[in-house]
């Protein structure tokens, strides 16, 4: 038998998950995203292209995740899609081409598209009042 023991910090994120909402997951799904492909360029600066390789993997694991979930319920959804489809190639090109600006310009999608969930988030729990409710 094997004793699992974990860190505070991975109580905390594990709890965090659970109390989330589905905005706030989506967030968490773009920082980890940002977060592989910033460590995929890392990999790339050191020419250790196991770890470029490994991380940009894992962001386009996520970009696809949040392909695969989208609500086509939802205008968006299809600009949302096309978006990811973008992302992704671009994540496949940054690691083929060993390209960093391949690589900065999916942070970019990713950032921006991160802090328009953020914002989202923060209307839909009444936090913000959106901009055009201030006159």
């Amino acid at each position: 038998m094997t004793l699992l023991i974990t860190s505070p910090y991975d109580k905390y994120r594990q709890s965090s998950v659970k109390t989330s909402t589905p905005a706030q997951l989506v967030v968490m799904l773009y920082d980890g995203a940002i977060r592989f492909v910033r460590t995929a360029m890392d990999g790339l600066s050191k020419q250790d292209y196991e770890k470029t390789s490994l991380n940009f993997g894992k962001a386009q694991s996520i970009v696809s995740e949040l392909m695969s979930t989208l609500d086509y319920s939802y205008e968006v959804s299809n600009n949302l899609y096309s978006l990811y489809e973008y992302t992704n190639f671009l994540l496949v090109e940054a690691n083929i081409r060993k390209s960093p600006e391949k690589a900065e310009e999916a942070i970019g999608y990713l950032t921006d598209l991160r802090e328009t969930w953020l914002q989202a988030s923060k209307i839909a729990a009444g936090q913000v009042q959106p901009e055009s409710a201030h006159g």
